[in-house]
């Protein structure tokens, strides 16, 4: 099958996800090109992208911001172009059909590679908020695809609440939605999505690439905690620094470590220095992949006390819960979204509710009382993120979805 990727941008280190998937699909025999407004990684490339020579299948759009130079650059597209697809590029600047996106020239500057490289059997589209450019991008084309949109959380949460319209074509032309937790399933449901359109389907992560660790802790040594997630409010970090807090004033060694940034990372500094553990919890900022995996390993507990922001925004399942689990390390998280579909409480990790320090620091503490508990938890994660979320498994599925919906008319 040939196969089109929306994608916002391309490869980012955050959603390694994307990069999964389609290197699960190239290795199936598929034909991916990926269309991305731009790169998230500046030059750290996950090895896959390497592997599977992504950078050839990867069309950036590279639309100017400046007005003028825009204009200069469609109007070289439209003569270069227009022998082949005239009357597409006149759809793509409809503008009483297409509003500001073919004002702007959003389409024109999209539709044209989409042309160029096409057609295609399948175009999915990584977020809810690419299925509209999917829909108009099909209509421009007089393309046959079908459409695939996956659904990851912020795209039917803050962004519906944001703008509630704005899925009414997607929901009507769309062919497949992908939500990636029963908990988005329903609020796909809710908005309006027709249920037999909708299949759960997981992000999945290459478990090979994540070697089981068993975990040991010298007496005395401190409890290596750590946190990765960008420094926004729905991923709760502030809740989890006051949960150590409270444990090292009754006596507790611990080694509390946060991979991200983002724009709490200011105020979240200061709430440290304000409890005066600056010597104990360490905002190391972004890290590389690598880096990521190599401090998956050296730590005892990994906390994700994600929670829903008072904007409305909320998580479907974080993959650095599954990373984590695959390497066999303990995770405390909270009853949030589809977390409780990959943690099961009490057996692969514990739970608590959201935004409350209080039982994140009971739980951190019972795991530090209990090494033995860290253990069985280890193995019991590995066990459910390699029979349920491995990329491998996962890839068979999608392309058996994908052939499914060919066949129908």
């Amino acid at each position: 099958m040939k196969i089109a990727f929306l994608v916002d941008k391309f490869p980012s280190i955050s959603q390694t996800f994307v990069l999964n998937q389609i290197a699960g699909l190239v290795d199936l025999g598929h034909d991916v090109i990926v269309f991305a407004a731009k790169s998230g990684c500046e030059g750290n490339h996950h090895d896959s992208y390497e592997k599977h020579g992504l950078l050839k299948k990867t069309h950036y759009y590279r639309i100017p911001k400046n007005k003028i130079a825009r204009i200069v650059k469609a109007m070289f597209l439209i003569v270069k172009d227009a022998p082949k697809n005239s009357v597409a590029m006149l759809r793509s600047l409809n503008v009483f059909r297409y509003g500001k996106q073919a004002l702007s020239l959003n389409l024109l500057f999209m539709s044209v590679p989409f042309l160029e490289k096409g057609p295609f059997d399948i175009v999915h589209c990584q977020f809810g908020t690419l299925g509209p450019f999917a829909v108009w991008l099909s209509q421009i084309s007089q393309s046959k695809c079908k459409l695939v949109t996956s659904i990851r959380g912020y795209d039917v949460t803050l962004f519906m609440k944001k703008h509630p319209e704005a899925y009414r074509a997607l929901f009507d032309k769309g062919d497949l939605f992908l939500p990636v937790c029963e908990f988005l399933k329903e609020r796909l449901v809710e908005l309006g999505c027709e249920e037999k359109k909708i299949v759960v389907h997981y992000s999945g992560i290459d478990c090979s690439k994540f070697n089981y660790v068993q975990r040991h802790r010298v007496l005395g040594e401190p409890v290596k905690v750590l946190t990765i997630a960008r420094l926004v409010e729905k991923k709760g970090v502030a809740f989890a620094i006051e949960a150590v807090s409270r444990l090292v004033s009754e006596g507790e060694q611990i080694e509390y470590t946060v991979v991200g940034d983002g724009m709490l990372r200011e105020s979240l500094q200061q709430l440290i220095e304000d409890m005066r553990i600056e010597g104990l919890v360490r905002l190391v900022g972004a890290k590389t992949h690598e880096e990521v995996n190599e401090l998956i390993v050296q730590s005892h507990v990994l906390m994700a006390p994600s929670l829903t922001a008072g904007s409305g925004d909320q998580e479907g399942i974080p993959n650095v819960l599954k990373e984590a689990m695959a390497s066999g390390l303990p995770v405390i998280s909270t009853f949030h979204g589809g977390i409780p579909e990959l943690v099961t409480d009490g057996v692969s990790g514990l739970l608590v509710p959201e935004r409350d320090a209080g039982p994140l620091a009971a739980a951190l503490g019972y795991l530090i009382r209990h090494p033995e508990r860290c253990q069985e938890m280890g193995q019991a994660g590995r066990r459910q993120v390699e029979q349920k979320f491995d990329t491998k498994s996962l890839s068979k599925k999608l392309e058996g979805l994908y052939l499914e919906l060919m066949q129908t008319t």
